[in-house]
């Protein structure tokens, strides 16, 4: 009999297509355009690219237009982005944001440019912003919707076409009132565009959309401009605060049904990845209906079931004074069971989409492994209202509350911080080698390691960790993480190796030696430089040790600095393919007469970001994409996209 799909990948494949679905029809794609050339350096190009879409996306938030460069000579990136002016400005980001996950399938070629019913957004190698024609302007008529009175319509629509076009500004809307029909339309210029291209480019629109008629709709998608006509008022209906509010009622009918009880979610997932599946896949068959409560009635005979009362009880009702600390996908508070057991209560929230996920994820591969630098999974509750994971507990937290903490950051002296880099190092090396899986852990950060009375490490959250077969190389998922950590490659083509976890690990590694936090982002530094363009500086003029944790210098071996300087800086190299695997990384850290290759530059974005949190807490993010394809509009987060 051929293999099942895991439980949790259909639940989590049904909930995701099911919310897709729903966002592609927001903002439909009109046309993308991908360019023949190919970048010559594909991974620095990459790097600039998020670096040139990073910018675009901080002005979009602010007014709806943006134009950026980034990086030099032949791998320079240009940007621009561009809301059409009948949107709101939530519509506005959203639009972006659509935009911006769909425009990479592009990479790696050195231009492309998408148009959507709402949005437009552009990246070149050369400084295009200022062009408002060229050979690749067109048009897209939608020929099934032509008019019944065609003399008529064409005249009426000519007229406004041609307003349109003779108008002033850069921002045009109109009707044209027949006896019978009224003809709506829209003029939109880049803003980048002076009066005279822009009249020029609407021009050449309105001569090339002229050809659509009859047809009831009609677009002309030029360089610096656009221009649309249609039957339907469609800049009225996406106008004002409307779609606003059906944004909010879609996310929270979706919270909403994420509390029902998991056997009825999942039953539910499971005949909607039935219908999704059928005809494609023979191997899905009924043995998944029936596992989703054989799953739960497994755990809750096993050694891993609690219920969920003692839980409660544990908590004293979750409690905020024995919450722990908060992640991307749920709260942690210390419990201490009816036997005098204290353990950590993880409670997942319940207002995403992959809360099902996270939980079937972490409990299947956690429980699978063990290491000394590995948290303990101890078990879990899945009959009560909610989805509770118990854990060992640990007397020190996580490692960010001593790291970024001015007072508390004294307690790591330098042989706690090597045994903590050492240590972090062996339990990856393990989850990519030497477990009964090969794992991937996807979230490193100094959150997520964990410190026993000892200030000795332990990986936690496991609920983004994806898992290989050992034919695998590599795995095309969802993108992953916590902004800062990821991955630039992993970012922009969503292949998954443990690569990530080695860049991920790197800036960890960074981030201990130096006491700072990295959040790609100049605004809280004094040096006007992120933490990586900062330490590539200081590594490329050979004063390094001049940005050591003041807290640690001078009360350690230079040498041992520089040399977990180095290893880190190895760590986060922009090619994936010179990272060293986790074996060689603890090798070189613990063999002082080992040679270190000579790092090449890593991937760092010095471009104004928003401000991290202040309470020093992390975010981490799942967006819904795959290489290559329509993506959720969550995946907004990749770009920094925020509400005012």
């Amino acid at each position: 009999m051929a293999k099942t799909t895991p439980i949790h990948v259909v639940i989590f494949l049904a909930i995701l297509s099911a919310s897709s679905l729903a966002d592609d029809s927001q903002f439909p794609v009109i046309k993308r355009l991908c360019y023949n050339v190919s970048a010559l350096d594909p991974a620095t190009f990459d790097v600039n690219f998020i670096a040139a879409m990073e910018s675009v996306s901080q002005q979009i938030a602010r007014d709806g237009f943006g134009t950026s460069v980034s990086g030099n000579s032949t791998n320079r990136v240009y940007g621009l982005g561009q809301c059409l002016g009948y949107l709101s400005s939530i519509d506005c980001r959203l639009c972006y944001a659509q935009s911006r996950v769909s425009l990479p399938v592009c990479l790696p070629v050195e231009g492309g440019r998408i148009y959507l019913d709402g949005c437009f957004l552009r990246y070149e190698n050369w400084n295009f912003p200022s062009e408002a024609m060229d050979d690749k302007d067109t048009v897209v008529c939608d020929y099934s919707k032509n008019s019944s009175n065609p003399n008529d319509f064409r005249e009426l629509a000519g007229k406004l076409v041609r307003n349109l076009s003779l108008g002033e500004g850069h921002y045009r809307a109109g009707r044209f009132d027949g006896s019978r029909m009224t003809v709506y339309g829209v003029a939109q210029c880049w803003r980048s565009l002076d009066s005279r291209a822009c009249s020029d480019c609407l021009t050449s629109a309105a001569n090339g959309v002229r050809g659509c008629l009859p047809a009831k709709e009609g677009r002309a998608l030029n360089a610096g401009c656009f221009l649309r006509y249609s039957t339907s008022p469609f800049y009225l209906q996406q106008s004002g605060s409307g779609r606003g509010s059906i944004v909010t009622r879609h996310q929270l009918a979706v919270a909403l049904g994420s509390i029902f009880a998991g056997a009825l979610v999942i039953s539910v997932a499971i005949i909607l990845g039935r219908r999704r599946r059928r005809g494609r896949d023979s191997s899905f068959d009924s043995d998944d209906m029936e596992g989703s409560s054989e799953i739960i009635k497994a755990i809750s005979q096993s050694h891993l079931g609690f219920k969920y009362e003692d839980l409660r009880k544990a908590t004293k009702n979750f409690e905020d004074a024995n919450k722990l600390g908060q992640g991307g996908y749920g709260s942690v508070y210390k419990g201490v069971l009816s036997d005098g057991r204290v353990v950590a209560v993880k409670r997942l929230f319940f207002n995403t989409r992959q809360w099902i996920d996270q939980f079937f994820n972490e409990v299947n591969l956690i429980s699978r492994v063990q290491h000394k630098n590995l948290v303990k999974l101890l078990g879990c509750s899945v009959e009560g209202p909610e989805s509770l994971l118990v854990y060992e507990y640990l007397s020190n937290s996580s490692l960010d509350r001593f790291l970024f903490d001015p007072f508390r950051r004294k307690l790591l002296d330098w042989r706690r911080r090597f045994d903590i880099i050492v240590g972090t190092a062996e339990g990856l090396a393990y989850l990519h080698d030497a477990s009964e899986v090969r794992i991937i852990h996807r979230d490193i950060k100094a959150s997520n390691i964990l410190l026993d009375e000892k200030f000795r490490p332990k990986i936690a959250d496991f609920g983004l960790a994806r898992y290989f077969a050992e034919d695998q190389s590599h795995l095309s998922t969802g993108i992953a993480g916590t902004l800062g950590y990821m991955a630039p490659e992993y970012v922009i083509h969503g292949q998954l190796t443990e690569k990530a976890d080695i860049y991920s690990y790197g800036v960890l590694v960074l981030e201990m030696v130096t006491g700072r936090k990295n959040n790609n982002s100049i605004s809280t530094s004094v040096e006007g430089h992120s933490l990586m363009s900062l330490i590539w500086k200081q590594y490329s003029s050979n004063t390094l040790l001049e940005i050591v944790d003041p807290n640690i210098q001078g009360l350690c071996s230079e040498e041992q600095l520089l040399r977990v300087f180095h290893v880190g800086l190895l760590c986060t190299q922009a090619s994936p393919t010179l990272r060293p695997p986790m074996w060689k990384v603890v090798e070189l850290l613990v063999s002082m007469g080992k040679e270190l290759p000579l790092p090449t530059q890593p991937p760092f974005i010095d471009v104004k970001g928003v401000e991290s949190n202040s309470d020093g807490s992390e975010t981490s993010y799942l967006f819904s994409s795959t290489t290559k394809s329509q993506v959720s509009i969550n995946g907004m987060s990749v770009s920094m996209v925020r509400g005012r």
